[in-house]
This record gives structure tokens, sequence and C-alpha cells, in this order.
């Protein structure tokens, strides 16, 4: 078994001298070829990493913004309100897809607003943020546990993007499914799409793949139909960024083509997520705000020009998979099947 000493985002306490009280991360643009972990107590400088996907999965933004925001506090004395909606206000701005983040900032909105003294509100929304880490944390547990019963015998598992420690608090979602079934011997191969335009897949699945013994292999985006044709793959399990409450998914873009060519090819096509990601103010996914990107990074693979930049590109960030292509949501709740009613 391969070492699995790495993680997302620590918290890192004041020590007898006085000292830290800072949020400790790991930058994931560097990823693979450097492991560089950034300590900060500035919230401006965490809501950059999530604009700029140094810190980015849907429950892990929401993790790390809860962090921001109560950091914001720490040495304040006067004008805690002013601070605390401006603070909000920007980190609510960082990325529009994922739910996560408004949920987790919404929870700390509401601690703060129920304060009689605000001169508590750092200690108060720090225990809240670490509560809403260690929430996460659990709930990929349950993820993983609840994903052992999509696998009938050891199988091959295709997945998108990147949904482990690197993405959650905890073990992951699709890839806390798939390392619980590893775990258990029902997983015998993934196949890991690259994921463009940020070869999350390439840097990070396969980063956190290797880093846990499990057997892959590494593949373009556009390779996932003649895998399944070839009788490659036995079930596809992805994460999310948001679920309305019919069941509609939005995902890193390129999660609806595979839900087409799973349904196509009859392979089970499943979502992995934690509640938090299901935002019940919206009836379908149409109403799913979809993020676009900077055409920078279709132009440039790391540091290097490959298209001139002056070309038109296409840019979402994700995509909206319908309900019907879904052949189950797993949650800490349990496994969901068609039709979806989120509703409870």
């Amino acid at each position: 078994m391969k070492t699995t000493d790495y993680f997302s985002v620590k918290y890192v306490p004041k020590d007898s001298f006085g000292e830290n009280d800072q949020l400790v991360f790991l930058d994931q643009t560097k990823l693979p070829l450097e492991e560089i972990y950034v300590q900060t107590d500035s919230y401006e400088r965490i809501a950059e990493a999530i604009e700029r996907l140094e810190i980015r999965g849907a429950p892990l933004i929401g993790i790390a913004a809860s962090y921001a925001l109560a950091l914001s506090l720490k040495n304040i004395e006067t004008d805690f309100e002013k601070v605390f909606y401006s603070v909000y206000d920007r980190l609510a701005r960082t990325r529009p897809t994922a739910v996560n983040l408004f949920q987790a900032l919404d929870e700390l909105k509401k601690e703060f607003e129920n304060l009689s003294d605000k001169k508590n509100a750092f200690e108060i929304l720090l225990a809240k943020a670490k509560e809403l880490h260690k929430k996460d944390e659990e709930y990929c547990l349950k993820i993983g546990r609840n994903g052992l019963i999509l696998f009938r015998q050891k199988s091959n598992v295709l997945t998108h993007c990147n949904t482990g420690k690197l993405a959650t608090g905890g073990i992951g979602t699709a890839f806390g499914i798939i390392k619980t079934a590893f775990e258990n011997g029902l997983v015998n191969h993934v196949y890991a799409d690259e994921t463009r335009p940020l070869l999350q897949g390439l840097r990070l699945t396969a980063f956190e793949l290797e880093k846990n013994g499990i057997p892959f292999t590494m593949q373009t985006d556009s390779s996932s139909a003649e895998l399944m044709k070839q009788g490659k793959v036995d079930l596809v399990i992805t994460g999310a960024d948001r679920i309305a409450l019919n069941g509609d998914s939005a995902n890193k873009v390129g999660t609806y083509n595979l839900a087409i060519l799973a349904n196509y090819h009859n392979i089970p096509f499943y979502i992995a997520a934690p509640s938090t990601t299901i935002d019940r103010t919206i009836p379908t996914g149409n109403e799913i705000v979809i993020e676009y990107r900077s055409s920078k990074e279709i132009f440039y693979i790391g540091e290097t020009l490959i298209s001139p930049e002056n070309n038109n590109a296409f840019t979402p960030a994700f995509d909206v998979t319908p309900a019907h292509l879904i052949s189950g949501i797993i949650t800490e709740e349990g496994l969901f099947s068609f039709p979806y009613n989120f509703i409870r």
C-alpha cells in the first residue's frame, strides 16, 4: 500500500507561543510535479486560491471559504459587521457553480447574526468551520460505504475529473467509493479521464490513485467511447458540484458526454456527492449557473502557449447531466434512483 500522507486543507491552531491560527492548503496547481503547501491567515489569499484552483472541488471550496471567513475576524476589535459582510461578499464571488460554497458561507452567516457579542465572532465562526470540515469528512466515509452496493463483482471503473481528498474534507466522493471498494476487493482497475482543459484527472486523480496504490490507466477524454465499446468499463462514477431537486447534476465539463456514452453502451452511470451539494432552491438543472473560465486555460498547458491567443474559445467549466441519464446518486444518506425527488 502506498503512502497517503497528503492533505488538501488543514487548520493549524494557535500554539503556546501565540503563533499560527492559520490555514494550510496544498497548492493543487503545482501537482503532481511539486507538493507545495501554503500557510496563511489571509482571507484574500484563500479567496485567490479558490479562484486560481489552488483549492478546488465543491465540498473543499465550501470548507476553505468557511475558514477564510472566520479568519477575517481574527484580529478585529471594531467594525465586525462591516468586515464580515465585505469578506462574505468577496468569497461568494470566487466560484458561482459549486453550491457548497454558498451553503458553508450561509452557515457562518447564521452563526454570526445570532451572536449578541461580536467580540467572540472569530472563535465561534472558527468552531463552525471546523464542524463543517469534520461533517464532510464523515459524509465522505458514509458515501464510500454506501457506494459498495454498486458493485456486483470485481469491476473496472471509469471516472472523470478529481473527487478525492483533494476535492473534499475527507476521502472523497466518487473517489471515496472507488477507494473503499478497492479496499474491499471490488475494484480491478480504474480508467481516469485526463479532464480538459486543466487536466485534473491527469494531474490530480492520477496522483491520488498512485498514493493509494490503486491500479489505473489514464486516457484522453475522447477515448471513453472506444474503451466502452471494447467492454473494458463496468461502471462510471463521477462527482457533482450542484444537484437540482429533480436530479439534474452539474459537474466538470465532459461529464454529460460520459453519461450519454454510458447509456448508449448500457453501462451504469452514477453520481456521488454529499447532500450539501443538492441545491434545494432549484427544481431543475436549467437554473444552474455555469461558470466560464479564461481562454488561457485552453490555450496554455502550464506556462506553455500551444495555440494563438487570439483564437476564439468556448470555455464552460461545467456541464449539466439530465437526471434520466443518471443510474443513481449516492450521498451519505444512501443510494437514490430515478425519478429523483430531493424535497424532503
